[in-house]
C-alpha cells in the first residue's frame, strides 16, 4: 500500500499545517506570519518550505489536503473578512502551485463528523488529544486549538475522501 502523506490547513493567522503521516500525526507548522504595510499576513514561502520539506522526507508517498473552506462571519467587518478570505486563498494558491490535489470543508461538516458543533474551541484540542496521544505535547497549551483544527480537518479528509486504496496512478504529482 502506498504512503500517506495528507495535510491539514486551518486557515487564519492563528491557523496552523498539521500533517499526517500514514494516518499518524507528523509535523505542524503554526502559522507562519509577515508583516506587510502593517498588516499580518501568511507567510507564503514558509509554508511552501514546510511543505516542501515533509514531501522531501516522504519521497513516493500519495500527497494530498484538506483546508477548512472559510466565509466572512456575521459581525466581522468588511476588513476583517477581506483579510481573512484573502489568507485562505493564498493558502489554497501554495497546494494548487505544488500540485497537491486539495478539498475544502465547510466547518460545520468536519465539527459535526467528530461530535464539535457548538463545542467550545478547547473541545477539538482535547478530542485531537485522545486521538493522537503522540500529539500531546504540540497540543498541550489552550492555544493549541488551531493545530488540534488542522490535524482533524486532515483526519476528516482522510476518512472520507481517500478511499481505502490509493493506486500508483496517484503517485505522479507535480514535485
Amino acid at each position: 500500500m502506498t504512503m500517506r502523506l495528507t495535510f491539514g490547513v486551518d486557515p487564519g493567522l492563528t491557523g496552523a499545517v498539521a500533517t499526517l503521516i500514514d494516518g499518524e500525526p507528523g509535523p505542524v507548522l503554526d502559522m507562519p506570519t509577515v508583516e506587510v504595510d502593517g498588516w499580518g499576513e501568511v507567510d507564503a514561502r514558509a509554508v511552501v518550505v514546510f511543505i516542501r520539506e515533509q514531501r522531501a522526507a516522504h519521497p513516493g508517498a500519495y500527497v494530498s489536503a484538506c483546508i477548512e473552506k472559510v466565509g466572512a462571519r456575521p459581525g466581522d467587518g468588511g476588513t476583517s473578512a477581506f483579510r481573512f478570505g484573502q489568507t485562505a486563498g493564498k493558502l489554497q494558491a501554495i497546494l494548487e502551485v505544488l500540485g497537491i490535489p486539495a478539498t475544502r470543508v465547510v466547518p460545520a461538516q468536519w465539527k459535526r463528523s467528530f461530535s464539535l458543533l457548538r463545542q467550545d474551541k478547547d473541545a477539538a484540542r482535547l478530542l485531537a488529544i485522545a486521538r493522537f496521544p503522540s500529539a500531546q505535547q504540540v497540543l498541550s497549551r489552550k492555544k493549541d486549538n488551531g493545530r488540534a483544527d488542522a490535524l482533524l480537518i486532515a483526519l476528516w479528509h482522510e476518512n472520507t475522501q481517500l478511499g481505502t486504496h490509493i493506486t500508483d496512478d496517484h503517485r505522479e504529482q507535480a514535485a
